[in-house]
């Protein structure tokens, strides 16, 4: 900061006021002097205060630049692209040839037979939950050659907390007309067996 002749940061200056000007008394020179600042203020983060230390140390390496942030690979793995969204898969990679299917979304429930909808869901051609807590569902996702498997699981969580959807997509009138549509499948299939 430059000091003026006076020492003081700022200096003083002095102002001449013509004898034309407003106020014949104050003509002449007048000091005045800009205010000071001091020393500027320390740059510190005032939200953490003095003396703390982490209780974690930091969770990576520290590199040049962006840290904290993981070296994490560029293409997802095989088990990532698996655990996606089929309707994100598809605006991803473009929309793929999937065979017809159809799929129960359900929340767990109370009751004896928890443990056999769990092992029919596992036993679907896809089975993956989604959330945690009040928000856990299920989505279990059947073929047409596995309408036995899909009769016996939906006769077991049909509730309102139970969705059907056709090719992943909420459909109108899926529970009351798709369903029976794929139940006379399996009708048509033990008929054929007798």
């Amino acid at each position: 900061m430059r000091r003026g002749p006076d020492g003081i940061a700022g200096g003083r200056a002095r102002i001449a006021l013509t004898e034309g000007s407003s106020g014949d008394r104050l003509a002449g020179l007048r000091p005045f002097s800009i205010p000071s600042r001091g020393h500027p203020r320390p740059m510190s983060d005032s939200r953490i205060p003095p003396g703390y230390t982490p209780a974690k140390p930091p969770d990576h390496r520290p590199q040049e630049t962006f840290w904290p942030y993981a070296d994490l690979p560029e293409q997802p793995t095989p088990e990532e692209l698996a655990a996606l969204d089929p309707e994100l898969h598809d605006v991803l990679f473009g929309a793929t040839e999937r065979p017809f299917s159809i799929t129960l979304s359900f929340r767990p429930f109370d009751g004896d037979d928890w443990e056999r909808a769990l092992t029919l869901a596992r036993a679907g051609a896809e089975h993956r939950t989604t959330g945690s807590g009040e928000t856990l569902r299920h989505r279990v996702r059947f073929h047409p050659g596995d309408v036995d498997k899909l009769h016996a699981l939906f006769q077991l969580v049909d509730g309102p907390g139970c969705e059907v959807l056709i090719d992943d997509k909420p459909v109108p009138f899926a529970r009351e007309l798709w369903l029976p549509l794929v139940w006379c499948l399996l009708a048509a299939a033990r008929m054929k067996a007798v």
